[in-house]
């Protein structure tokens, strides 16, 4: 892990730009370690760049088209400067690579999703033919690779996985990401000691499915691995992102309850709650269980803030299954929800469904799951007013912004701060006085 004061200025310029998931922002991380340590400086002006990175998300279409539209605009720097380089790496690359190298020629390099870590060395050889470079080495990072923390001094994830071992009828992540593959845990904790040390009070352990890490080696080691990293002197928080329901156990309950550096927090992705579609999604799990995972988790946990995601208009949705997946909401009261329209994917067993729903329909539905989440949230938010919450201070603009032990970064609200002071990084004590849809507000005690 390079710390950014160590980097050395030079002419070289480097402009990233990191499209998708936190999985994608810590390959870019890479990227941009490997690039400062090769001597490259960064630049957030795109129009003082040598070089410009995008960093693409292939999951669904309007991703794949935010990252099309981002390139595009990136290459429209090179009018001004022609000596400038488009380098496309990530998802998209690795997904569509003929397809990009015909219809993008202003890119001059496309990387795939297990080569990105070579960028450096790619780009101090001559670029030849607009080379393509994404054949599958089933790649995961390591403490060993550079990798500069660009979510928060204070914050960082850690991607502990890659790859996939469940086969989800909508999800292309499988042909994208390739077979699921785990780091050490040696190694995981190698690079939480290290953030640590560079003052980091929060890791963010993420993988496509938490609880399978360590089952390419056929037995979950989550356990194992957070029993080692709750030692760790210096680490306040660690929470947990993307944990499939079919793998929660008791043991690993029991765990989570008791330790006082594991937030109290939880990613559950559901997907739907009609026991027809679950099938059909090929979910593992029915309406019954994933009810009883949650009551279990709140048995252990009665303080817990669950996050879920939803899907509406997969293939076939009828208002029945609409209705099942309402009612579910509205019994299981998530503290945060994220709810996506079903994205028709090439090569997926659901993108040759029939019964494709419009586009409208599905605007409505999700539109009625966010209006029902956006009153459930505000219930809970305003049962916080006049409590006393541990905040971590992260920002000062005009006020100071936080998040709970409950909310995790960039997905959930925030708390604005607007009286007292408080050193940044820093958990602190913050008398909750008022509060809105998703946020909070608050005065230091």
């Amino acid at each position: 892990m390079i710390a950014l004061a160590n980097i050395q200025d030079n002419h070289r310029r480097v402009h990233l730009i990191s499209l998708g998931c936190p999985r994608n922002l810590v390959d870019s991380e890479v990227m941009l370690g490997g690039l400062l340590e090769r001597g490259w400086q960064f630049t957030a002006e795109p129009k003082e760049a040598d070089a410009i990175v995008i960093n693409t998300c292939g999951f669904v279409n309007a991703a794949k088209q935010e990252s099309v539209d981002r390139i595009i605009e990136a290459a429209t720097y090179k009018q001004h400067n022609p000596e400038l380089k488009i380098i496309v790496a990530g998802c998209l690359v690795q997904r569509y690579r003929a397809r990009l190298r015909d219809g993008l020629p202003e890119v001059d390099l496309f990387i795939g999703t297990d080569q990105f870590h070579n960028l450096a060395s790619f780009l101090d050889e001559p670029i030849v033919d607009r080379s393509v470079y994404s054949k599958r080495t089933n790649y995961i990072y390591s403490v060993d690779d550079p990798r500069i923390n660009t979510l928060s001094p204070y914050s960082a994830y850690v991607k502990v996985s890659e790859g996939c071992q469940h086969r989800c009828t909508f999800c292309s992540i499988p042909a994208i990401r390739g077979p699921l593959r785990s780091r050490t845990i040696t190694d995981i904790e190698r690079e939480v000691e290290q953030l640590v040390a560079q003052g980091v009070v929060e890791i963010i352990l993420i993988a496509q499915d938490l609880a399978a890490f360590g089952r390419d080696d056929n037995q979950s080691q989550l356990l194992p691995l957070l029993k080692r990293l709750v030692t760790i002197d210096g680490l306040h928080w660690l929470r947990l992102l993307y944990i499939y329901p079919e793998y929660i156990s008791e043991e690993f309950l029991e765990f989570f309850a008791d330790s006082s550096k594991i937030v109290k927090y939880l990613d559950i992705p559901v997907q739907h709650a009609s026991d027809r579609l679950l099938k059909l999604m090929a979910r593992n799990i029915d309406s019954r269980g994933l009810a009883k995972i949650f009551s279990t988790v709140r048995k252990y946990v009665p303080t817990v803030a669950i996050r879920t995601s939803v899907m509406v208009g997969f293939p076939s949705e009828t208002e029945q299954d609409f209705a099942c997946l309402l009612s579910f909401v509205e019994q299981q009261q998530f503290e945060h929800l994220g709810c996506f329209a079903y994205s028709q994917e090439d090569n997926t067993v659901a993108g040759r469904m029939k019964q494709q729903l419009s586009s409208r329909l599905k605007r409505i539905r999700r539109h009625q799951v966010m209006t029902l989440q956006k009153n459930i949230s505000q219930t809970h938010l305003q049962r916080k007013i006049s409590s006393t919450q541990q905040v971590l201070v992260e920002k000062r603009d005009t006020v100071y912004r936080g998040r709970l032990a409950t909310q995790a970064p960039e997905v959930d609200g925030l708390v604005y701060i607007n009286r007292g002071q408080a050193p940044l990084g820093t958990i602190q004590p913050v008398r909750i006085t008022a509060s809105s849809a998703y946020d909070l507000n608050g005065e230091f005690v």
